[in-house]
C-alpha cells in the first residue's frame, strides 16, 4: 500500500484535487477543522471510501460520522492488522481492487513538443491557453483539478485573470471536443472545486 499523509485537513482536501486515491483514513481531532466536518467536505466532491480512526469514543461521533458518509469507524487503540483487513474488505466491496484491465489506447494524446492534443485520432485546434488547461486535465485524468490550479499553472493565462475565465476556456474546449464526439461529456464540473477529465469510454 502506498500512503500519503496530511496533518492539516485543508492540505488533505487539496490533495484530493491532485491525486486519485482508493481510500481515506481520517482522524477526527484535527487542527482548524473537526474531522466530522471534513467528511462532509469530502462527500461534496467524491464517494471515496472513508475509515474513521479516532481516539474519541463518543457514540455520537460514530453515529454522525457514519451518517455523513464514512464507511467504517475504528476507535483507537487497535491492532494495525485489523485496519489492513478492514481496508481490504472495503476495497473489495467498492470494487476498487480489481483484475488488471486490458490496455486500451488513450483517447487523449498530448504532444508537448508540438503543443498538440489528439482526441480519438483527430487533432484538436486549440489556443495556447486551451492547450495548457486541457493538458493539465489530461495529466490528472479521472481526478479533480481546482480552478485555481488551472489558472496559476497555465503559462498562457494572465496571472491577474479571474478564475471565471477558466470556465470560459473550459466551455470552448468542450465545444471543440463535441465536434468530434458529442455523445459524451468528457470534462465534468466538480462542485466547489473545479473540473475532472475522464477518458473512460
Amino acid at each position: 500500500m502506498e500512503v500519503i499523509g496530511a496533518e492539516d485537513p485543508f492540505i488533505g482536501l487539496s490533495l484530493l484535487t491532485q491525486h486519485v486515491f482508493d481510500l481515506i483514513i481520517l482522524d477526527l481531532t484535527l487542527p482548524g477543522m473537526d474531522g466530522l466536518e471534513v467528511i462532509s467536505k469530502i462527500r461534496e466532491v467524491t464517494n471515496i471510501p472513508i475509515i474513521i480512526s479516532s481516539a474519541r469514543d463518543d457514540i455520537t461521533d460514530k453515529i454522525i460520522g457514519l451518517e455523513r458518509g464514512a464507511d467504517d469507524y475504528m476507535p483507537k487503540p487497535y491492532d494495525p492488522r485489523e485496519l489492513v483487513t478492514r481496508i481490504k474488505t472495503i476495497l473489495r466491496r467498492t470494487h476498487t481492487i480489481s483484475e488488471p484491465a486490458k490496455t486500451q489506447a488513450p483517447i487523449f494524446v498530448v504532444d508537448n513538443n508540438s503543443k498538440m492534443i489528439m482526441f480519438k485520432d483527430e487533432m484538436l485546434e486549440l489556443t495556447a491557453a486551451e492547450f495548457d488547461i486541457l493538458s493539465m486535465l489530461i495529466k490528472h485524468k479521472n481526478g479533480s483539478v481546482s480552478r485555481e490550479q488551472l489558472l496559476y499553472e497555465s503559462e498562457h493565462i494572465d496571472d491577474e485573470s479571474s478564475v471565471k475565465n477558466i470556465d470560459v476556456i473550459i466551455s470552448r474546449i468542450r465545444q471543440k471536443i463535441a465536434k468530434i464526439d458529442s455523445e459524451k461529456s468528457y470534462i465534468k464540473p466538480i462542485r466547489g472545486v473545479g473540473y475532472m477529465l475522464t477518458d473512460r469510454q
